[in-house]
């Protein structure tokens, strides 16, 4: 069992800049897939940005360039730098935690944190 809680977000201008954390507890953080995804009204839930354990990245396309994974196994807790925001950057995000093993996969999410991007 994984338990994740978010922290960081808020109301931002366009342009403007956020650090989401997500802080993990439960079981062995390291072994784990840590992504980011965001939810806008509406709209299905998608992939933001994700890191494995060696610390590999993937990234939306629509996030190349202004959004940075990241993590530190130490603290257990796995970071979204946010730059250049924009509008439609506006959505609920939320942390999972994925361990794929040969019979089975483990997903974890948080309970997300919104950003909200608006002049």
């Amino acid at each position: 069992q994984v338990q994740l809680v978010e922290s960081g977000g808020g109301l931002v201008q366009p342009g403007g800049s956020l650090r989401l954390s997500c802080a993990a507890s439960g079981s062995i953080f390291s072994i784990y897939v840590m992504g980011w995804y965001r939810q806008a009204p509406g709209k299905a839930r998608e992939l933001v940005a994700t890191i494995t354990s060696g610390g590999s990245t993937n990234y939306a396309d629509s996030v190349k360039g202004r959004f940075t994974i990241s993590r530190d196994n130490a603290k257990n807790t796995v970071y979204l730098q946010m730059n250049s925001l924009k509008p439609e950057d506006t959505a609920v995000y939320y942390c999972n935690a994925l361990k794929v093993t040969p019979t089975f996969n483990y997903s974890y999410w948080g309970q997300g944190t919104q950003v909200t991007v608006s002049s």
